[in-house]
């Protein structure tokens, strides 16, 4: 496949090595204007924003994955290994499993335990694959956030392929074998970064409580209030 693919339609070298993935574009484009030295739009096929500029003069690009599985899998795919990108980073939302987790945490995804058919169907492995993230970005992101001074939670995340499920007591099991928190891209992301032999990250704002849905962050804190998340990702670049 040549560039530009069927879902990025940018130049060759639009892309920086380093890419921050929200889900929502919207979300892409609030980064980009509100912290990037410089933006450029580089890609707008489908709404899906992408943008590349600066952040304290090291070049960085940010773009939307889209919800899911597939969609993640499609974006992280093609900028892997089309457009050269080596480390993704997914700054996104998660609702909290452990209990312990309050509204605005940021949890690090060590690995994503699945229900997605996604790694068995790409890469057809003779058992279960375990997607996990880069160690070299986990360690980034740690001493970014002790200089930060953030509080950064580190464990497994559960990447689900449904937001509404009429088995919400199945969320029990997950927490009884300690998974933080549940999103639903961080495992198409570690699946497409292992077989590439590229970098990846999942790093989680708690948007909501899974097992309180009184407790919940709205549309609009959720696109503009992950300042903490944010200002993490890009101090790894």
């Amino acid at each position: 496949m040549k560039i530009p693919t069927p879902h990025i339609n940018a130049k060759e070298n639009a892309f920086a090595k380093t890419v921050l993935m929200p889900g929502d574009p919207m979300r892409a484009k609030f980064i980009a204007e509100n912290y990037l030295e410089m933006p450029k739009k580089v890609n707008a096929v489908r709404g899906m924003f992408a943008y590349t500029g600066t952040y304290n003069g090291s070049p960085v690009s940010i773009m939307g994955s889209g919800m899911g599985c597939p969609s993640m899998g499609i974006y992280s795919y093609e900028l892997y290994n089309f457009y050269k990108v080596e480390n993704i980073i997914r700054v996104g939302s998660a609702g909290s499993i452990n209990m312990e987790l309050e509204l605005g945490d940021v949890v690090m995804g060590v690995g994503a335990c699945t229900e997605s058919n996604y790694a068995d169907v790409f890469a057809r492995c003779p058992g279960l694959f375990a997607p996990t993230a880069s160690f070299e970005l986990m360690l980034q992101a740690k001493a970014a956030a002790d200089v930060l001074g953030i509080k950064l939670h580190a464990g497994n995340l559960l990447t689900s392929d449904v937001f509404y499920n009429d088995d919400s007591v199945g969320l029990n099991a997950w927490l009884r074998m300690g998974v933080l928190a549940v999103e639903m891209e961080a495992a198409a992301l570690y699946v497409n970064a292992a077989r590439a032999g590229k970098n990846a990250l999942c790093l989680c704002t708690i948007s909501d409580k899974v097992f309180d849905r009184n407790q919940s962050m709205t549309a609009a804190e959720r696109e503009k209030s992950f300042t903490d998340m944010i200002s993490l990702g890009l101090s790894m670049i």
